[in-house]
């Protein structure tokens, strides 16, 4: 159950990123977010200004053939809340410092979550709660905290580096290509990012033979707050999965 669940939160991530992101960041000044810069240099400011920020609004969208999926989120370097819709599918994810919980409709924790029937029926329509220092709460945190954006980041192999002005606004561009392999399409990949006194991402896109999204970052710096259900709505981990 481990591997499945943590190849489906994977998916999520990566449908995060197959798409065009469009952040709300601090207006451009003089001085550049990143002396001589290169692919390096870039990527640590981005870092390091991702790691700075309470929180982020993420909201995502894509289509694939007939298929359009959807993503809403808030999260936090701690906390978070993702709403997760393709099709008639849907979950939901809250994650506090304490516990993980999850969400959704049948056809979402089967197809999304890749949950058996069984275990899908073992939920009900209750949440599924995960204690803090389990895998499937690290899982989960993986998934639905501001480290997500962190690992939207490309690795500095195989990157190459320019610098774009558009109405005066100086922007860092990242590109890279992926390979295509058995099961996935070769992809292509800008990842733009702010020259002003934040390096945070403004943009980025990847496009594929099989589709393409785009994910909008706003509310940067916003505080996240998370609703919990109620004791009585939920279920532990263990009476579904067993220890």
């Amino acid at each position: 159950m481990t591997s499945i669940w943590h190849y489906r939160l994977r998916l999520i991530s990566i449908s995060l990123a197959l798409c065009t992101a469009v952040l709300v960041v601090d207006p451009l000044v003089a001085q550049a977010s990143v002396k001589n810069p290169n692919v390096r240099s870039v990527l640590k400011a981005t870092r390091a200004a991702i790691s700075k920020e309470s929180g982020v609004h993420v909201t995502h969208t894509s289509k694939s053939g007939s298929t359009s999926a959807s993503v809403v989120a808030d999260i936090g370097q701690t906390s978070g809340t993702e709403h997760v819709t393709s099709g008639s599918e849907n979950v939901t994810i809250t994650v506090t410092p304490s516990y993980a919980y999850l969400s959704g409709n049948k056809a979402g924790l089967v197809s999304i979550m890749g949950l058996s029937s069984a275990e899908q029926k073992g939920i009900g329509s209750d949440w599924l709660t995960m204690k803090a220092g389990t895998t499937p709460y690290k899982d989960l945190a993986a998934s639905a905290t501001i480290s997500l954006v962190t690992s939207m980041l490309p690795s500095v192999k195989g990157t190459t580096y320019s610098a774009d002005n558009l109405k005066n606004t100086k922007e860092y561009q990242l590109s890279w290509t992926t390979k295509a392999t058995s099961s996935t399409p070769k992809e292509k990949s800008v990842f733009t990012i702010s020259a002003a006194k934040a390096a945070l991402p403004i943009k980025s896109t990847i496009s594929t033979s099989s589709g393409a999204g785009t994910t909008t970052f706003s509310k940067w710096g916003e505080r996240v707050t998370v609703t919990t259900p109620p004791s009585s709505s939920t279920i532990a981990y263990s009476k579904v999965f067993g220890s």
